[in-house]
């Protein structure tokens, strides 16, 4: 007997406020945000006591003491200690991926609910010593006197105790993703005028969105912060223009500290369902997670390292039957204005959409207006793990506040990958039913 596919039902997501690395969340750790966030979506729909059939998350900079950080985090709730936790990563995309996991097994109606979530911080980042002096300490460890652990340590040069920092440049190449996009916007022209307008918007975007009110509701409180401490409401396009190039600095570069991400601390989730499982708990269902992908391309043969959301766009549209122009929002993560600008460039290039993309033409521009209204990770900012629970949060609302529509999301991850999704109105196809 074959079962058909049921919809998929966000009924909505919270985040802490995001803060830059080393500043106010300095003494956090990924497992207390994590915690905050999950906490946050119980108190938002009464979940207190409930079993949930799967919460799926993780961070991307993590500690050995992160075992099963997903798990955890749910023992810190009052969730029913029920409910199971699985961690995974897949970078940027991690709490996206999340989402798509859970939304894949609530189609096929092995479970009935799920929370997507993600947390990072860059702040309680792990220092590591180098190979040799940690295999000193294992095997100081395995001694059972003081005596024969002082004298295995003995032998200790200075040279090995220098420490490892973590860095976040790609293993395959050895360039940080900054220095990837460098690349990207000489090859799609992207002047840095256009980077500075899109960081200013973003921002102002975002201030807007607290000031309105609309923020109320998708944040929630953490160690005392109410606020996501990278927004500037009083960008400036002059001083925006005065900064330095923060990766190329031959002269030629056009990425800055505030046309990219900061690194940033913070957490995200998004409570996903079957229509039954939110009809049986009183829910309103602010979305539907209608398809998603996820795809990587050759970036060390010299496709660019962050246009593989182009490719999992163009799959998600020939699959679904849709153009580029059928959407009331696009959420493109904002890892940097040029690599947002050069994903619109290619979408209008029919060479580019022919070779990368399988398209018999060119996927065409977008409606600026509808790109990112409520701004997005360049105010804001982008804890890795966190961002695609963020995303499906805000998208979830935007589309629930319209009443119609559908909306797309494109994020970029490390590894040359992208993932992409859409979601589409609740309220519309209850009308349609009602009718």
């Amino acid at each position: 007997m074959t079962k058909s596919l049921r919809r998929v039902a966000v009924i909505g997501g919270v985040r802490t406020p995001f803060c830059r690395s080393g500043t106010l969340y300095a003494d956090l750790s990924n497992l207390d945000m994590m915690s905050a966030a999950l906490n946050g979506l119980v108190d938002k729909y009464k979940l207190a006591g409930q079993h949930i059939d799967e919460v799926v998350g993780g961070a991307v900079v993590t500690h050995s003491k992160d075992w099963n950080l997903a798990r955890e985090a749910v023992l810190n709730t009052k969730l029913a200690t029920s409910t199971p936790g699985i961690t995974m990563m897949q970078a940027c995309g991690t709490s996206l991926q999340a989402a798509m996991g859970i939304a894949a097994k609530i189609a096929a109606g092995q479970i009935e609910s799920g929370i997507a979530v993600g947390s990072d911080t860059t702040s309680d980042a792990p220092i590591v010593f180098t190979k040799k002096f940690a295999q000193r300490l294992m095997e100081a460890n395995k001694k059972k006197t003081t005596l024969d652990k002082v004298k295995v340590l003995a032998g200790t040069k200075p040279g090995e105790l220098a420490p490892q920092p973590p860095a976040t440049n790609e293993p395959r190449t050895g360039l940080s993703m900054g220095q990837h996009c460098e690349l990207m916007a000489k090859e799609w022209q992207v002047p840095r005028v256009e980077q500075d307008e899109l960081a200013y918007e973003s921002h102002k975007k975002a201030a807007e969105a607290y000031a309105s009110g609309y923020m109320d509701d998708l944040i929630v409180p953490c160690a005392g912060v109410f606020r996501d401490n990278n927004l500037r409401e009083d960008v400036d396009l002059a001083k925006l223009a005065a900064l330095n190039p923060a990766f190329d600095k031959s002269g030629e570069g056009t990425l800055t500290a505030a046309n990219s991400t900061s690194l940033t601390d913070g957490a995200a989730g998004a409570l996903l369902a079957s229509e039954d499982w939110a009809k049986e708990h009183g829910l309103p269902v602010q979305a539907y997670l209608v398809d998603a992908v996820h795809v990587a391309n050759d970036f060390v043969g010299g496709d660019g390292l962050l246009m593989a959301p182009t490719m999992a766009v163009a799959k998600l549209l020939k699959r679904n039957g849709l153009s580029l122009q059928d959407f009331d929002f696009y959420e493109i993560h904002e890892a940097f204005a040029a690599q947002v600008l050069a994903t619109l460039k290619a979408w209008e290039d029919p060479d580019y959409c022919k070779r990368a993309l399988g398209a018999e033409g060119a996927l065409g521009s977008i409606d600026r207006s509808k790109l990112n209204v409520r701004g997005s990770s360049l105010a804001v900012g982008h804890p890795f793990a966190a961002t695609g629970a963020r995303i499906v949060a805000n998208l979830a609302k935007l589309i629930d506040e319209k009443g119609s529509g559908r909306g797309l999301i494109s994020v970029c991850t490390a590894g040359g990958m992208g993932v992409a999704a859409i979601l589409e109105s609740a309220k519309a196809r209850e009308q349609q039913m009602a009718a």
